[in-house]
């Protein structure tokens, strides 16, 4: 059920609260084993999810635009053309996660895009290629936001944005992976008599279907029937969702009116607008910079491995940025911060000639971008409760991720190549929105954390106060925001 939260203004003796009605030995060892036996397997998915997604970007330095014999605006097309199923699926299929049970919907997800991903390796026209991408978004669409929501039934606020860090890693490991993949992959070219960018398509399809299937069989459905949990760990970790405002929903029935509250809520739209420009930021990056790298006099499998190491170092940086996050409670300036980094790589692309420079540049954009990801991923469930307003809101954000993925694939036609100035223009607008917006949501949150710095915390009435919370959510006085 849903509790929420922090129920004291300082977040210290909040912490000291929690201690004493929490089992720390006991809710230590259940993070633990969530750590080693949910995180990773929620993590792969989402590698899987975002490397078949963006491999197109590496099949098209591989020839796959020539083969097909597409013009820019037909590969563009192909591209939009995933998002638009990918936003409708997206809230009905979220939503329905509770009723089918996130073991059997997410598995079944993975498996079905990584058929998908397969016969994309079999395509010979542009129709074809169309109707690939199609169901690529259709399958692939509720993945995002399902995660994000099962992730936050099992860690409760204060735990969650370093596990999200881990989770989003996936992003940055997938941009490296998909690079180190590919070169590997096109030494198969001739293979069979298919290309290599065909291989790429074929085999990380496989690849996605081999670990889908695996997953039916060591994804628990909550944490009632996580095996590798004992009672009391269990027990524990409810208790923690109580305390700091978590999302297990194990008896709250689906209402509207939660859909409707979460939509009145000034904090979702300032997140969905900042989601909207880190979507534009972070796939422009994931389909085209393979393109970019090959714009700075790179050729053949050097494309794809100096498009590696920006991702690798965004990996570290995130992590360590959300770890930060979560220790001092607070979102928006690390938000800030990751802005200003994407500024810099975006202002040092736009002023320099200097392969060099360009390249370093490429470096800040993707670190930016990807830092930005798991923070605002981690600010929307914190600040909205109870569980179907939660799920609103993810489903919300990760809508607007991919609206802004729509206008990334129109960024970089090849007339503007090398230096892509309009895309580079318009990313770097949106970076400095994205910072003016996390200024606004800090402050408002703050406000009206101060406005409720009176009233009774939950501890002091929590058995008496479970219905009134789960029916309030985050506008319940006794609920404090995270900044």
């Amino acid at each position: 059920m849903d509790v929420p939260v922090d129920v004291t203004p300082d977040n210290k003796v909040q912490d000291i609260q929690v201690d004493r009605q929490v089992n720390h030995r006991a809710l230590s060892s259940a993070l633990r084993k969530l750590d080693m036996f949910l995180l990773p397997i929620a993590t792969i998915a989402y590698f899987l999810n975002f490397l078949d997604r963006s491999n197109i970007g590496n099949a098209k330095a591989a020839g796959l635009q020539t083969d097909l014999k597409l013009t820019n605006r037909q590969y563009s097309i192909a591209l939009t053309v995933t998002y638009v199923p990918y936003i409708v699926a997206e809230l009905p299929l979220t939503l329905a996660m509770k009723r089918v049970g996130p073991h059997i919907l997410i598995p079944t997800l993975v498996v079905s895009w990584g058929l998908v991903t397969l016969f994309q390796g079999f395509v010979h026209s542009y129709g074809g290629l169309i109707a690939a991408r199609f169901f690529l978004g259709l399958t692939e669409g509720a993945i995002l936001p399902g995660l994000v929501t099962y992730l936050s039934s099992f860690y409760h606020r204060q735990v969650l944005g370093k596990r999200l860090a881990f989770f989003f890693s996936a992003t940055s490991l997938a941009g490296a992976f998909s690079g180190l993949l590919a070169s590997a992959i096109l030494n198969m070219e001739g293979v069979s008599g298919k290309r290599g960018w065909q291989w790429i398509f074929i085999l990380e399809g496989l690849l996605t279907v081999v670990c889908g299937a695996i997953t039916f069989f060591i994804l628990p459905r909550d944490l009632s029937t996580a095996r590798y949990l004992t009672i009391e760990e269990r027990d524990t970790l409810r208790l923690a969702h109580e305390i700091d405002g978590g999302a297990t929903a194990a008896h709250e029935r689906f209402s509207f009116r939660h859909m409707v509250q979460a939509m009145r809520s000034p904090q979702l739209w300032m997140v969905f607008a900042m989601f909207f420009g880190n979507g534009v930021t972070l796939y422009s990056l994931a389909y085209f910079a393979p393109t970019i790298v090959q714009g700075l006099g790179y050729r053949g499998i050097s494309i794809q491995l100096h498009s590696v190491p920006p991702y690798a170092c965004s990996a570290f940086v995130a992590v360590v940025a959300c770890y930060m996050s979560d220790r001092l409670r607070h979102r928006g300036s690390f938000i800030v911060g990751a802005s200003i980094i994407s500024i810099t790589g975006y202002a040092m692309f736009l002023g320099s000639t200097n392969h060099h420079t360009l390249y370093g540049s490429l470096f800040l954009q993707v670190i930016g971008a990807y830092t930005m990801a798991p923070l605002l991923s981690t600010w929307m469930p914190n600040n909205l409760a109870p569980y179907y307003t939660r799920v609103t809101g993810i489903a919300f954000g990760f809508i607007s991720t991919n609206s802004g993925g729509i206008l990334s694939t129109w960024l970089f036609p090849t007339t503007d190549a090398p230096r892509y100035k309009k895309a580079t223009w318009t990313a770097m607008g949106l970076s400095i929105s994205i910072a003016v917006l996390a200024i606004m949501n800090s402050i408002f949150l703050a406000i009206q954390n101060k406005n409720r710095g009176t009233v009774p915390t939950v501890q002091e009435n929590l058995e008496d106060s479970v219905d009134s919370l789960d029916d309030l959510g985050d506008k319940d006085p006794r609920f404090r925001y995270i900044t």
